[in-house]
């Protein structure tokens, strides 16, 4: 289903859709919201209108992304509250300036920032030592650049593993969002060989404490783990779909091998 056709659906209809899609019941919605039940009722149905306070509210309580508060909006009749400001306007230089900041600050150890799609936003020179080599026109989406046999797939020790957790987060994000591009996306992804099991559960294995990036670097295996960091207040949905990952070494010899790798 395309945006267009997501905001041509009733309120009611796309409120029952997000009802359901966080496994809630309309009496449980009803507690979580402090309205009655009856209420709920009338606007899935369409018989009851709600203001502009009560979509927000809903939006609130469903936890739904600031993107898809916009679109309960528009389907109720009501403008978009939540901006989606480029991020090269003036007025989002303090996002842009912390950005780089971070990044710069994670050298030489490599770090990422996608939007909501996994496209690559920015990047610092710690990245090229992981994407050395690969295909040019996959750096575009890191997901893409991950997982595809032309990009960083054949030289990923437990690809098997690590695919299954990309795949993973995907799938958890689509359950949130509802977007139909990066069930595109997943679809995609899919399709792509891979020549590992790949656990439906990430079980820990003796001394594990974290699902590690085993990559091959010529004779050398690194092992990373990475931190993925979001903004903590956004009211803009640019800033809201923003992630920055940073990887770090999971043993000395990675550590030694980005301090002593010029950028």
């Amino acid at each position: 289903m395309t945006v267009a056709q997501l905001h041509q659906r009733p309120f009611g209809e796309l409120l029952r859709q997000w009802r359901e899609r966080r496994r809630l019941s309309q009496l449980e919605l009803s507690i979580q919201a402090e309205i009655s039940t009856r209420h709920v009722s009338f606007l899935e149905t369409g018989r009851a209108k709600p203001s502009r306070d009560m979509v927000l509210h809903l939006g609130e309580h469903l936890s739904l992304p600031l993107r898809e508060r916009n679109h309960l909006l528009l389907a109720a009749g009501y403008a978009p509250v939540y901006t989606e400001s480029p991020l090269d306007s003036p007025h989002m230089a303090a996002i842009c300036a912390a950005i780089r900041q971070l990044l710069t600050a994670h050298e030489p150890y490599p770090a990422v920032v996608v939007d909501r799609g996994w496209n690559l936003v920015d990047a610092n020179a710690g990245i090229g030592r992981l994407t050395e080599g690969i295909d040019p026109d996959l750096l575009g989406n890191v997901l893409r650049a991950s997982l595809h046999p032309e990009g960083l797939a054949p030289h990923i020790v437990n690809l098997g593993e690590w695919r299954a957790h990309l795949l993973g987060r995907l799938r958890r994000q689509i359950t949130q969002t509802a977007d139909p591009e990066l069930g595109d996306l997943y679809a995609e992804l899919l399709d792509y060989p891979c020549d590992q099991p790949e656990p439906e559960v990430e079980l820990p294995g003796p001394g594990d404490i974290l699902v590690p990036l085993r990559m091959r670097r010529g004779e050398r295996e690194l092992s990373f783990f990475s931190i993925v960091a979001t903004f903590g207040t956004p009211l803009d949905v640019t800033v809201a779909e923003l992630a920055i990952e940073s990887f770090f070494p999971a043993d000395p010899d990675t550590a030694a091998f980005l301090r002593d790798t010029p950028s």
